[in-house]
């Protein structure tokens, strides 16, 4: 394999950033008051997309950060169902047909952890409260919980894009972080999934896991050449137990090092590029003919809560239980409990009164943001070129970045420091004190 070398600047790396799948990010939200979704939703006409959150899973990993819970109790996974159901009719209601949705995503949690009669039935919900424009659908599954009678429905529904959380092939790093799931399982779910029409499917791994090692790794990203994925997420894992208490199950003693981390990155993305992957930015990897791919190809890329997408659309409304809703004026997230959700959509009313309004320089600040992770550039101007020149030129004296009449560009060696570079931008990060993700 030709190897792609990295400058390895530990320095550089040693403040924890955001994954900046919003800015500002969701550490700066803060109540609203209950009535900012209600005018965000009537300010709102043209393309949309959908967000449906579904926060329980049948079975819960150790390392997951995501807000969900055990779907053992079907009594109140129903009532959540009910309420999402309601939510739907309210929002579709406010927006009184001044919009047309063009996709759809279901995640979570496990979307799958819900029957295939639910799912069609909150689709059904979504078909009458909304204005569809033959939107593409999407949905995060997990392979342990797929069955055929899954795969029918999204054949019927008409989904083309899935995720599948893979994360490893290897069995001992699966027993470590609570994800065990077999190769035959996974070989059969992709399988069944391209039976139903599934045309962009998406492979989640990750390195960083405890005992992992380069061997591992390669292993993984073979076989998933192998099965065809389209699309791969290859994700860092973020070891925050302070944050997240089921990670305590996970031995930290094991992790990989910083140095160890970054070279699994590096040695991953030429791995994945030299399989015929194209790199979409610095995590993320598609086949050449895929709609992401096209997407950093023709400078059409963005990033929203899902990552990177090549969805355009100003408006995502988040529905269920911590959903977030991008405006271009506001982020705003629903109510985080599943049981004040649904006590409060029992009353008819609208759960959003979390988040933040966008200035006009959050706004302007967040363009530049979604350049450089996208991109690799970004028009900055001369003033903020000089605002930040200090922060900046440990990285320009690195190599990693250029600034030149007031564009900035990424070099080759830069792409692993993008979301440091990012974060230069950032005026919410220079005086938080809350840890985020290591870099890489």
């Amino acid at each position: 394999m030709t190897m792609l070398v990295w400058p390895y600047y530990p320095d550089l790396l040693a403040r924890p950033v955001p994954r900046y799948t919003s800015f500002p990010t969701a550490a700066e939200f803060a109540p609203l008051g209950g009535s900012a979704l209600g005018e965000a939703l009537d300010d709102t006409s043209g393309d949309i997309s959908l967000y449906l959150h579904i926060p329980y899973c049948e079975q819960i990993c150790w390392y997951c950060g995501c807000n969900t819970g055990a779907a053992n109790r079907q009594g109140r996974l129903t009532s959540y169902l009910d309420a999402l159901a309601r939510e739907i009719a309210l929002v579709g209601a406010r927006l009184d047909g001044r919009v047309k949705v063009k996709r759809v995503a279901f995640g979570g949690g496990s979307p799958n952890a819900i029957s295939p009669t639910q799912f069609v039935r909150l689709v059904d919900a979504i078909t009458l409260h909304f204005s569809l424009a033959d939107p593409a659908w999407s949905i995060e599954l997990d392979p342990r919980t797929m069955t055929r009678d899954w795969a029918q429905a999204m054949s019927a529904v008409g989904i083309s894009r899935a995720s599948l959380g893979v994360q490893t092939f290897a069995p001992r790093l699966q027993a470590a972080i609570g994800r065990v799931q077999s190769d035959a399982v996974i070989e059969s779910v992709t399988d069944m999934l391209r039976e139903a029409g599934v045309t962009s499917l998406n492979y989640d791994l990750m390195y960083g896991l405890p005992g992992q090692t380069w061997d591992d790794l390669e292993a993984s990203l073979a076989r998933t050449a192998e099965l065809g994925a389209d699309r791969v997420a290859l994700f860092g894992y973020a070891h925050v137990p302070h944050l997240l208490p089921r990670q305590r199950r996970i031995e930290a003693a094991a992790l990989p090092g910083q140095e160890e981390r970054f070279a699994m990155a590096a040695r991953g993305y030429a791995s994945l590029v030299e399989t015929g992957y194209r790199p979409v930015g610095f995590d993320h990897f598609a086949r050449p003919g895929d709609p992401m791919a096209q997407a950093a190809l023709g400078g059409r890329l963005h990033r929203n809560f899902q990552g990177f997408t090549d969805d355009a659309a100003l408006v995502l409304i988040g529905l269920g239980a911590s959903a977030i809703s991008s405006f271009p004026q506001a982020l705003i997230q629903n109510e985080k409990n599943a049981g004040r959700y649904r006590m409060l959509l029992s009353q008819d009313r609208l759960t959003g009164g979390h988040g933040i309004l966008r200035s006009d320089t959050d706004r302007a600040l967040g363009a530049i943001i979604e350049q450089i992770l996208c991109h690799g550039r970004a028009r900055i101007g001369g003033d903020l070129a000089m605002q930040h020149a200090a922060a900046l030129a440990p990285f320009m004296e690195r190599g990693l970045v250029d600034v030149e009449a007031g564009l900035l560009t990424m070099l080759p060696g830069g792409l692993p420091y993008a979301r440091s570079i990012a974060a230069i931008f950032d005026p919410y990060r220079q005086d938080n004190t809350r840890r985020f993700s290591s870099a890489v």
